[in-house]
């Protein structure tokens, strides 16, 4: 079964860290780029970060830069999104989206990347940063 599942959200005191991860099953994650994606109540999704498939290339929303990072395990076949200081703001659902990217523009765009046709989407992990 092709899959993504997301992993490692929860309750955390502001200041905080997770590592959320994002496993895949029935492919192999490393020829794909990978974009971590957020939706609070009531707001509008945003991309948080994305690793490109081709470079490794990274790319941090400004709100989260410089607390959070993106990295792969291939042999694992998952991706991780590791959350430090993290705030309040930082409350949503987290999701994992994946995709072959061959033009590229997952990467590039990736702030806006989930209106895309992408190719795998997880369900979400839900984090929420309250005292």
């Amino acid at each position: 079964q092709v899959q993504l599942v997301e992993s490692g959200g929860g309750l955390v005191q502001p200041g905080g860290s997770l590592r959320l991860s994002c496993a895949a099953s029935g492919f192999t994650l490393d020829n794909y780029a990978i974009g971590w994606f957020r939706q609070a109540p009531g707001k509008e999704r945003e991309g948080v970060s994305c690793i490109s498939s081709s470079t490794g290339s990274t790319y941090y929303a400004d709100s989260v830069k410089g607390r959070f990072t993106i990295s792969r395990d291939n042999a694992k076949n998952t991706v991780y999104l590791q959350m430090n200081s993290l705030k309040p703001e930082d409350t949503a659902v987290y999701y994992c989206l994946a995709d072959a990217d061959r033009s590229g523009s997952f990467y590039r765009n990736c702030p806006i990347a989930y209106l895309y046709d992408v190719d795998y989407w997880g369900k979400g992990t839900l984090v929420t940063v309250s005292s």
